[in-house]
């Protein structure tokens, strides 16, 4: 009686394996299927629109900043100036909850034009990005030429930066008209897609193209 009786019991807990497994891989694939399909909600169009032109910027702590800089990681732009009393705040505030989003670890970098160099020194770039709580090692702001600044934002990332003539300035801060997207660079230097920046779903569209251009070689 009593092999039997062990026989019945190792039985049971083979079944009992068996079911566990099986319960573990439905449930492993249910998940898979429910974050694909929320992926789906946020997915933007990433096709290849331009690559970005060799450039020479200069950054918040004064050096020199390339396009080669930029290479290996992705990327994800906007460009301000930091006397704004428009939506540049906002852009930067929404830029630095970025910051929770992706792993210090991940290839991931952010960065911020300015479209007023001849105010927006480094120095200035640095107080600004500190009041925005930035991590300079993975936020850059740049600045540079104007020249140089528009062969990168307008040429390559494709951002309007439009200074305002002092007749149609509706404050003394109300300088220029620019984009308020988030532009998405990939691994080779590519303009690969945009999202707005007050988009309510802005976080979650950022981090799934994000996730999708770092897959890639």
């Amino acid at each position: 009686m009593e092999p039997e009786h062990s026989l019945k019991q190792s039985n049971r807990t083979i079944e009992w394996v068996v079911w566990s497994a099986l319960l573990l891989t439905i449930l492993v694939i249910a998940t898979a299927f429910v974050r694909s399909q929320l992926e789906q909600r946020y997915l933007i169009d990433l096709r290849p629109i331009s690559q970005l032109p060799d450039f020479a910027l200069t950054n918040q702590d004064g050096r020199a900043f390339f396009l080669a800089d930029m290479r290996g990681n992705v990327c994800v732009a906007d460009i301000i100036f930091t006397s704004c009393a428009g939506p540049c705040p906002v852009m930067t505030r929404r830029m630095s909850e970025l910051q929770t989003v992706f792993s210090p670890k991940t290839a991931v970098k952010l960065l911020t034009l300015t479209t007023n160099p001849d105010f927006d020194r480094p120095e200035v770039l640095k107080r600004y990005g500190e009041r925005f709580k930035a991590d300079f090692a993975r936020w850059t702001f740049l600045t540079g030429s104007k020249e140089g600044i528009a062969r990168v934002a307008v040429d390559g990332m494709k951002l309007t930066a439009i200074e305002k003539k002092p007749t149609d300035r509706e404050t003394e801060r109300d300088l220029f008209i620019h984009s308020t997207l988030f532009v998405f660079i990939d691994k080779q230097g590519r303009l690969r897609g945009t999202v707005e920046s007050d988009d309510p779903k802005m976080k979650q569209k950022v981090s799934v193209a994000v996730k999708k251009l770092l897959q890639e070689k």
